[in-house]
């Protein structure tokens, strides 16, 4: 049983520091951080997502900040509720176990639900706006500055981790999907996807591509 923070590193996200002080007093072992660049796909809340295991904590410091919609918390209670998975937002004064913030209401709490969907259109709205000013005073960096073996690495783990292939094509910068399988095959991942599952042969790569 261990306690881990979550903070997406929004551009306009000012209380950062605090938070992260909060989590490491309340005794998480490890706080991690969202880098705003990553916010489309968020790797590392889905690695923590997938690590959590019975009888943890996940401390994050509002709901806003740790999902993208209803939908998104939704899933994050029904996966803590699984997992019996203690979860404690420091802003929104909610802690699932209702030792943290007792004077919290039922009414406080339906309107968290409320306003959540237009805290997090303002979040993403001025992280968005931030990196476009950040990217016409500097060039992106291109595909073609990643190594071949890290651009292997990246699309094994990326599958692993469950991302859609087309996220994983567009990353890759191939030309071809079929790039993308034969460097799957290339490492042995288990494939299961669709009408794809195991090892990788011929047949079923002249049916993918």
């Amino acid at each position: 049983m261990a306690k881990v923070g979550y903070i997406f590193k929004a551009n306009s996200y000012d209380a950062l520091d605090a938070d992260k002080e909060w989590m490491r007093q309340y005794g998480c072992v490890q706080v991690v951080e969202e880098e705003c660049a990553h916010e489309a796909l968020r790797p590392q809340w889905k690695q923590l997502m997938a690590s959590l295991g019975r009888g943890d904590e996940l401390v994050v410091a509002k709901f806003s900040n740790a999902v993208r919609d209803l939908r998104g918390l939704a899933a994050l209670v029904e996966l803590c509720r699984i997992k019996v998975v203690r979860l404690v937002s420091i802003h929104d004064k909610i802690d699932t176990l209702g030792e943290l913030f007792p004077d919290t209401t039922a009414a406080q709490v339906l309107e968290m639900f409320g306003a959540l969907p237009e805290e997090v259109a303002v979040l993403r709205k001025s992280s968005s706006h931030i990196m476009q000013l950040q990217q016409t005073i500097k060039p992106p960096v291109t595909k073609k500055a990643m190594s071949r073996a890290e651009r292997e690495k990246t699309i094994v783990d990326m599958y692993n981790n469950g991302y859609p292939i087309d996220d994983i094509w567009k990353m890759s910068g191939f030309n071809s999907k079929s790039s993308i399988w034969r460097i799957l095959n290339k490492y042995g991942v288990w494939l299961n996807r669709g009408r794809t599952s195991g090892p990788r042969v011929k047949k079923q790569q002249d049916e993918t591509e």
